[in-house]
């Protein structure tokens, strides 16, 4: 198979954004009068966002009376600091350096509201830049449906079954598999303690993003030569 795209999900996968996030539960637990978490609690719910990171540190459910207040409070926080620890993983730069060598595209599609991402995105300053960013409130659906998914691939100009999507929940794998698109886990981001991700149906489960550029690399000579041949 040869593929032209990469897909990635944001937090847990692209980037390292957990500390920020968890300062800003802490931060919010802390006003609340309430002990702060360690960051090894905090981890493995960082890709789930607003709601898991209340879940975790207030017992509150979205249906909750309090969740709406609570979850402004949290995304403010996290907002006032949301790059000062985030950074990519290790390994993701030259990955993606590899990738837009062999002529591939890449790009992100996250359930993070647009105002959260693009001023993450800015202050990480990926290059090359992605090729398109799909954030929670771009299409009709966030994740697990696969509208955001398929936004993704029309705006890059792809297949489905061309791009390959990686992320580190059930949601992002489910997604990936009712859009038509190969799917792996990003065994390095935050998964979770009570699941198991062999169970998810992805092709792979990856240890790092380095592992990731070498499960890729026969699909990259693939599309390098292809690009070079004149057939990319």
């Amino acid at each position: 198979m040869r593929y032209r795209a990469l897909l990635l999900d944001l937090d847990g996968t692209l980037a390292d954004t957990a500390a920020d996030l968890g300062a800003a539960l802490n931060a919010l637990l802390l006003e609340e009068g309430r002990a702060a978490l360690p960051p090894e609690r905090i981890r493995p719910v960082a890709s789930d966002g607003a709601r898991g990171l209340l879940s975790l540190g207030f017992a509150v459910s979205h249906e909750d009376a309090r969740f709406a207040g609570l979850r402004e409070r949290l995304l403010d926080a996290y907002m006032a600091r949301i790059a000062a620890e985030t950074r990519l993983f290790d390994g993701m730069q030259t990955l993606l350096a590899r990738v837009a060598e062999a002529g591939m595209h890449w790009g992100i599609v996250t359930n993070k509201p647009t105002w959260l991402t693009e001023p993450l995105m800015s202050a990480l300053a990926v290059e090359p830049p992605a090729a398109c960013v799909v954030c929670g409130d771009t299409a009709e659906h966030a994740k697990p449906h696969p509208a955001p998914l398929l936004h993704a691939a029309r705006a890059i100009g792809c297949a489905p079954q061309e791009c390959l999507y990686v992320g580190d929940a059930a949601r992002d794998i489910e997604a990936a598999i009712a859009a038509g698109m190969p799917a792996l886990v990003a065994g390095w981001g935050y998964l979770p303690e009570d699941d198991d991700p062999g169970r998810w149906g992805a092709q792979a489960i990856l240890a790092s993003p380095e592992a990731l550029r070498q499960w890729l690399s026969p699909h990259l000579a693939m599309s390098r030569t292809d690009t070079v041949s004149g057939h990319g």
